[in-house]
């Protein structure tokens, strides 16, 4: 298994790397803004459980091949892209329609669904399977074996930091939507902006390059 040290140690560059506002985080926020308290929350349990899949990935011996071929990087990184240009031009059309979605009740299949489009975005996110490949195995302890397992453990410890991280910008971000809420107009301009950064961060994503 993996030592405390290399564990602790994993632990704090995680923590530095994830308190910094990422992709995630942005996704998460425009969330936020545009559905509220609880489709954040839910965005962020998808999204981990989406990453988890890429820790998995890399585990396995999967991240090796994303992170040597330009075309399933490309490929992985565009559809990723496109699903968040996708989900922030639905959000701007439909941000006239947010306060009869503010006061209704939220359906099981709204949550399911929600959960599934935070989940697609983060298991199709090449950049963190490429980050989890570069950095994993520099904290396994290959003399311990369970190569896998260790990568598995320390997977989880990156995304029970990430949940908590993520799901305080998320906190804070409905907090401020709240206030916008009481005002249909202020409603429509904030569910305005949460689409647009999602679509700013689907450009983002497809124009960010490889280091080679």
């Amino acid at each position: 298994m993996v030592s405390s040290e290399r564990l602790l140690a994993f632990a704090a560059m995680s923590f530095l790397l994830i308190v910094i506002p990422g992709p995630s985080v942005l996704f998460v926020i425009g969330r936020a803004l545009a559905q509220g308290r609880r489709a954040a929350l839910t965005t962020v349990v998808g999204n981990t459980l989406g990453a988890y899949v890429l820790i998995a990935a890399v585990a396995l011996g999967v991240g090796t091949i994303v992170e040597r071929s330009v075309l399933v990087f490309t490929v992985l990184k565009m559809a990723g892209a496109a699903y968040l240009v996708y989900l922030g031009v639905k959000a701007w059309r439909q941000r006239g329609s947010l306060q009869a979605a503010f006061t209704a009740d939220t359906t099981t299949q709204g949550g399911l669904r929600t959960l599934l489009e935070g989940f697609a975005v983060g298991v199709a996110n090449p950049k963190t399977m490429v980050f989890f490949a570069a950095v994993l195995p520099q904290f396994v302890d290959r003399g311990q074996g369970h190569i896998a397992v260790q990568m598995l453990v320390l997977g989880l410890v990156f995304n029970v930091i990430a949940m908590a991280s993520d799901s305080v910008w998320g906190l804070i971000a409905a907090t401020g939507r709240d206030w916008f809420a009481r005002s249909p107009r202020r409603l429509s301009l904030v569910g305005g902006v949460g689409g647009l950064t999602m679509i700013g961060l689907g450009v983002t994503v497809a124009a960010t390059g490889r280091k080679d």
